[in-house]
């Protein structure tokens, strides 16, 4: 038994020494110019070593056939892949994730990982959007990268301001997570600020924030509603104003990679109570539910 949990130690320590300590912003920008090669040997044998260290399925792709790997990070599903939930008393995932860490915010403090909290005012610049949200609920999901990577919508709404903050690019793995404090307000990430529409539903005007993360070999957030490309080499404004009308559903933006969406609830708002920590939930799936 001892031996076991050295042996559990050690490759965590191998893991965050290989995925940390090295020159992460070099590697991604590198991995970022890689994976763009348009060449089918190159797409092809770059999705073979992907397929072996990792669960990557693409029976659910739009395409089967990549002209590089970034094609094959940010492919599309099949029409209908992703049933999503039209009941307008929940909120429904953008993703496909792992269930992370979730509660309320308490005293301006949520965690990344049990034990390591950090303030939210950290994470989101904005400190009176960051003092709204005080009692409300959020949760962390993290995409791995053989995931579906595109975002979408988690209900009807008004996309009103986007906030991007350059920063590190960590690994997000529970390892680090365990590790580096206040993990997610060192890396890149963009803060999206959308107002949901209630109309005609008796619910009160409310705001939900996405905080999606990037990370190691991610170092690159595509928004639809903008147009332009976040990413390490992108140097201003800071906030960027917008008014972009979505559905429930609607695909929002990618990752170039694996990463993670931190979904900060309004107001009245609940996790499901039947999710928990390291739960698969898909894009589409109910999240949070309504529960004035």
């Amino acid at each position: 038994m001892k031996k076991t949990i050295q042996n559990i130690l050690s490759q965590e320590d191998l893991n965050f020494l290989l995925t940390n300590r090295i020159p992460r912003n070099t590697l991604t920008r590198f991995i970022g110019w890689f994976s763009q090669i348009e060449n089918p040997v190159v797409a092809y044998i770059s999705i073979q070593i992907w397929k072996f260290f990792s669960a990557l399925d693409l029976s659910e792709a739009k395409n089967q056939s990549f002209k590089s790997m970034h094609a094959c990070f940010t492919r599309e599903l099949k029409p209908h892949a992703r049933p999503i939930n039209q009941d307008s008393r929940y909120l429904v995932s953008p993703c496909d994730a792992l269930i992370g860490a979730s509660g309320k915010v308490s005293n301006g403090e949520i965690f990344q990982a049990k034990g390591f909290p950090y303030a939210l005012n950290d994470l989101i610049p904005n400190k009176s959007l960051a003092l709204s949200y005080e009692g409300c609920e959020y949760v962390t999901l993290r995409l791995t990268s053989s995931m579906y990577h595109r975002f979408h919508a988690p209900a009807a709404m008004q996309i009103k301001k986007i906030t991007y903050i350059s920063g590190d690019t960590w690994n997000v793995n529970p390892i680090a997570l365990k590790r580096i404090e206040r993990l997610f307000c060192k890396n890149e990430r963009a803060v999206i600020e959308c107002e949901l529409n209630h109309s005609n539903e008796g619910i009160e005007k409310s705001i939900l924030t996405l905080v999606p993360v990037a990370a190691i070999l991610v170092a690159s957030i595509r928004l639809h509603c903008i147009n332009v490309l976040l990413h390490l080499g992108y140097q201003g404004p800071q906030e960027i104003t917008c008014d972009a009308s979505v559905k429930r559903g609607e695909e929002l933006g990618w990752f170039q990679h694996g990463s993670t969406i931190i979904v900060f609830a309004p107001e009245n708002y609940q996790l499901l109570s039947s999710l928990n920590l390291g739960d698969n939930i898909h894009m589409g799936e109910a999240l949070f539910e309504y529960s004035k």
